[in-house]
């Protein structure tokens, strides 16, 4: 049995109940499989990149009929704004059906909402929710969902992937994170490459079977991954990476270089360097 998250964010808990590790979290419109109905609150769920947690039942819309009918939809994701309104109609007086964060999915069912006198665009998308409402999001604040990898020159996907990361600045550290609510540093690193179609183990490790390999770290280009114990970043080129951390004075997502003579540089993490990693 499948499910849609229908909760702007969802935790995903290491046990099933609130008081213990968030593992992760579903952002809204993504699928997952419930794998046990394992109490009345929480059931354990994987997500469609292979992750798993226990998710609040009271965040999912469940039943694969309603699975399918989602997945029939053409879909947006919420991409230029940290977060945006759903409002019930076309106008930024409206009631907000709900706010939705940087990665969040909606359906799009109908083209931009067009003035009917003069018939040029309001800068409004209508869209459809998991639980069947209907409501309106600035046309800005969306961009195309991607389910498979893009298709553009290494070069390009590398810095698409770069940017992507670089949209979660100032995002403060939040373990099990990756919106920005807050986001921890696999959050960070696996919401850049989803965002652009590619599916990374979310974990701050190398696994077998998920289509990041190990590199030589004198070789790493911008978008390759840098490990350390329990820690991972995204290399941006010229020597400087970008993370989200808990480090004191840091406190979330930050941009520094392994350059000694950089101001940026953080001495305590160039040393624990333990490998890299690529996808292309």
């Amino acid at each position: 049995m499948k499910a849609v998250v229908n909760a702007p964010i969802c935790p995903l808990m290491s046990q099933p109940r609130p008081d213990c590790e968030r593992a992760d979290e579903a952002l809204y419109g993504m699928v997952v499989e419930v794998l046990e109905e394992t109490t009345p609150d929480f059931w354990r769920v994987r997500t469609h990149y292979r992750y798993e947690g226990y998710a609040p039942v009271s965040c999912l819309v469940i039943g694969d009929q309603a699975v399918e009918e989602w997945a029939a939809l053409p879909k947006k994701v919420v991409l230029h704004k940290n977060c945006c309104d759903v409002q019930a109609s076309p106008k930024v007086q409206a009631w907000a059906l709900t706010s939705l964060p940087m990665g969040a999915v909606v359906a799009v069912t109908e083209g931009p909402e067009t003035d009917p006198e003069s018939r040029k665009p309001t800068g409004w998308q209508a869209v459809s929710l998991p639980d069947g409402q209907k409501g309106y999001v600035r046309s800005s604040y969306l961009d195309a969902y991607y389910d498979a990898p893009l298709d553009l020159p290494e070069a390009e996907l590398r810095q698409r992937l770069c940017d992507t990361a670089k949209l979660y600045a100032r995002t403060h550290y939040r373990w099990g994170g990756k919106s920005p609510a807050g986001i921890d540093c696999s959050g960070l690193v696996s919401m850049a490459y989803l965002l652009n179609g590619i599916l990374i183990y979310r974990d701050a490790k190398l696994v077998e079977g998920f289509p990041i390999h190990a590199i030589d770290p004198a070789e790493m280009k911008p978008a390759d991954l840098m490990f350390f114990p329990g820690h991972v970043a995204m290399y941006l080129g010229e020597q400087k990476y970008i993370h989200s951390t808990g480090k004191a004075g840091s406190d979330g997502v930050v941009i520094n270089s392994l350059d000694p003579n950089a101001p940026d540089y953080r001495p305590d993490l160039p040393e624990k360097l333990t490998g890299a990693g690529s996808w292309f």
